[in-house]
């Protein structure tokens, strides 16, 4: 079924809306479906790499807005469809981690995200639930959806088509090392007063009582 789903996905990239169904998939994606958008954005930056920072952008924005309705359904509809929508996703048993997670380093853990497997439909719904401050909750997205999908764009904006097998290689390790220089260009700003060394520990600790 999901093999089918993510076929449907990709064959978007050569519909003459193309755009308008990148922008659905991952406003979609950051609040309950469950295939992310980054293949649909990288064959479209293949096929016309010239417009790849513009697919970019739109992919950026999209998810931004698709994370306020996750948002919104963790803070107003957590107890209805929340609930059943963490369930049906598989992110269950993560939720009380994500929780413990996003109260210890908040805007940072939506940072992070963009170099690690966490899904950002986990984070918003669960940041809803939270009451996370709105405002650091929409600047946490902005940059964990620029990292996440402006590396693309730009490395195809670039290097054009040949970038795609360097991309389908070393995508996770680029991004991981831009996040590290994001975390860095701040940390001395608010991290090393706000760090907690149990954090981690404390957190893997909610996931295994789940």
């Amino acid at each position: 079924m999901l093999r089918k789903l993510y076929d449907w996905v990709l064959a978007k990239a050569a519909h003459p809306h193309a755009e308008w169904w990148l922008a659905l998939f991952c406003f979609v994606e950051a609040s309950f479906f469950p295939i992310p958008p980054h293949p649909l954005l990288g064959l479209m930056c293949l096929a016309e790499p010239r417009k790849a920072i513009r697919f970019a952008v739109i992919a950026t924005f999209a998810s931004v807005l698709g994370g306020l309705l996750g948002y919104a359904i963790g803070w107003g509809l957590y107890d209805t469809v929340g609930t059943e929508l963490l369930a049906l996703l598989g992110l269950t048993e993560s939720f009380p981690a994500a929780v413990c997670y996003l109260n210890e380093y908040g805007f940072w853990l939506f940072v992070a995200k963009g170099a690690t497997p966490i899904p950002f439909k986990l984070l918003t719904i669960t940041a809803g639930f939270m009451g996370m401050n709105l405002v650091m909750f929409l600047l946490g997205s902005v940059v964990s959806r620029a990292i996440s999908f402006m590396i693309v764009g730009v490395l195809f904006r670039l290097f054009g088509a040949p970038i795609k097998r360097f991309i389908d290689k070393y995508l996770g390790l680029v991004t991981a090392g831009f996040v590290v220089l994001v975390i860095a260009g701040f940390l001395a700003v608010t991290m090393l007063g706000h760090g907690d060394e149990g954090a981690p520990d404390k957190c893997t600790s909610a996931a295994s009582v789940a």
